[in-house]
């Protein structure tokens, strides 16, 4: 069987970017004059998550450098739910893996992965707050607001989740997800995040929107009264900015990485149509994408392949590559066991390429529409069958880099990513 010819393209499009992002990190905590609130000899519990955030160690950076400059004693605590493999020492380790450390933050970082149960809410769920947090005179929460990728709401994924989430350790992560197959996601949001507004010292935080491109483009310092709006606010703000395909039909999408470095469920499902359903897209999802070939896993994952099991085809080399402990925990702490699961297993990309036609539809090869991407956060570049040719010819913001041509396999019939 033949197989589609593919081009290269590049999306063009303006996006809002900061250029001195220390700078505007400390501006921001500066407008909050939290100098009122922190005193001197006061420590200073300072968030930091396990997402690939854009500049997140310059961020955190000058969040530790603004307590120094009002006397306070900052410290971070790592605030990633179970990830790292539900261990302190692991959550450690990821942290350097972004550039957050003892040495390059020039403050203690405190992990542990014990918590305390500070309140339980109106529904009986038990609220749990990192130990270590629970005893600073005061929490600075910071987070990347964006929407989630399972669950719906004005309030999705951010400062709120950092409170629930990240704060709460594995403990806090496994109760949330358990009490979504009971509660919404919006009443669990309203009813943890104001005990813990109100018990655990929270004295501001730091909102993070990236763009498409995954740069920092906006930065916002909130007092505790304020974060719900302005959670609201940004959270519209980054579903305008967030990385989109720029096809709407797709028969075969091929990804050459996945990885929790990249999205809370290794892929975004937000960009690829699968946030209602695993393998299908439906009537909500803005991208009707009927087959998913996931061919590696970022370094940064260290073996996390958590969200491998929304994709119908991989290779041996991807599966190869699971740390399959890692990958259960936090598939099932989140609730999405099937996030876990194997797709079918190719020896090479060409046979899982090719394997996945038979599952398509009855078209000829020509008219078979291929997107492959690097992964969802970069998607400035990609490659696109030649269904797609006149698409990409009238639209304004789609620069064609190559004309179609045949699709490039290494000699072990391996495709070269994007």
């Amino acid at each position: 069987m033949s197989l589609p010819r593919m081009m290269r393209v590049r999306q063009n499009y303006s996006q809002p970017r900061i250029e001195d992002v220390h700078a505007a990190a400390f501006a921001e905590l500066q407008s909050l004059n939290l100098d009122s609130t922190v005193k001197p000899g006061e420590t200073v519990a300072i968030t930091a998550g396990s997402r690939g955030i854009a500049n997140i160690s310059t961020i955190t950076r000058a969040i530790v450098d603004y307590f120094k400059s009002i006397e306070a004693v900052p410290f971070i605590v790592p605030s990633m739910g179970s990830h790292g493999g539900g261990t302190a020492q692991g959550q450690v380790d990821l942290l350097g893996r972004y550039g957050i450390s003892e040495q390059t933050m020039e403050c203690e970082i405190r992990a542990s992965m014990d918590t305390i149960i500070v309140a339980e809410t109106a529904q009986g769920i038990p609220v749990h707050f990192d130990k270590h947090a629970s005893k600073a005179d005061h929490v600075f929460v910071a987070g990347r607001i964006k929407p989630h990728t399972a669950f719906v709401g004005e309030i999705e994924s951010g400062l709120h989740k950092m409170m629930l989430i990240g704060l709460g350790k594995h403990h806090g992560a496994k109760i949330y997800h358990r009490a979504i197959l009971e509660y919404s996601f919006p009443e669990i949001i309203a009813a943890v995040a104001e005990l813990v507004l109100k018990k655990c010292r929270i004295c501001g935080g730091l909102g993070i929107v990236e763009n498409a491109f995954d740069e920092t483009a906006l930065l916002k310092g909130v007092l505790p009264a304020d974060f719900k709006p302005t959670e609201i606010e940004l959270l519209q703000k980054a579903r305008e900015l967030m990385p989109q395909l720029p096809v709407s039909t797709i028969d075969l999408l091929i990804i050459d990485e996945i990885g929790k470095d990249i999205s809370g469920s290794g892929l975004d499902t937000n960009v690829v149509g699968r946030k209602f359903n695993d393998h299908v897209s439906t009537e909500l999802d803005s991208v009707q994408c009927k087959r998913i070939f996931v061919r590696g896993l970022t370094k940064a994952t260290h073996g996390n392949a958590n969200g491998i099991g929304i994709a119908e085809f991989t290779n041996r080399r991807t599966l190869e590559g699971i740390d399959w402990e890692p990958t259960r925990i936090n598939a099932i702490t989140g609730g999405h066991p099937t996030a876990g699961m194997l797709p079918n297993v190719f020896e090479t990309d060409e046979e899982a390429i090719l394997a996945s036609f038979q599952t398509i539809a009855l078209k000829p090869v020509e008219k078979t529409e291929i997107v492959q991407i690097r992964n969802t956060l970069e998607l400035r570049e990609l490659l696109l069958s030649e269904a797609y040719y006149d698409l990409v010819k009238a639209h304004p913001n789609l620069e064609l880099l190559s004309e179609p041509g045949p699709m490039q396999f290494d000699g072990d019939r391996m495709l070269k990513p994007v």
